[in-house]
């Protein structure tokens, strides 16, 4: 009789911590999806911000590269004014100054060959 009885007594904590395990898991798995839910908001949040951080920066720089490009274009743009003006005005010593580049680039040719 003693086995049996301690055969109850196992069988009813058993029973006992499968019911407490089944509450925990009932609560577990009822908080699971909102937990999944939040997790997966805090993702999406942060995901989006370096998002919009590496836009912002795509922007800056495709705004400074124009800048840039617009700059350069002005710059050409006056320099070539100023030597149009200067070959109308200076023709002979425009003429002087490219024989002179032209007699350098031949030496420089002629030197390592």
């Amino acid at each position: 009789m003693d086995r049996i009885s301690d055969l109850e007594r196992l069988l009813r904590d058993l029973e006992q911590r499968l019911a407490r395990l089944g509450k925990v898991a009932a609560r577990a798995s009822s908080t699971a999806p909102d937990t999944a839910g939040r997790v997966a908001d805090t993702i999406a949040v942060a995901l989006g911000a370096m998002a919009d951080r590496l836009r912002g920066r795509a922007k800056t720089v495709g705004g400074e590269v124009s800048q840039f490009s617009d700059e350069a274009l002005q710059f050409g743009n006056d320099a070539l004014r100023k030597l149009t003006r200067e070959v109308e005005h200076r023709p002979l010593i425009t003429l002087a100054v490219a024989v002179g580049v032209g007699v350098l680039a031949a030496g420089l040719l002629l030197r390592r060959s």
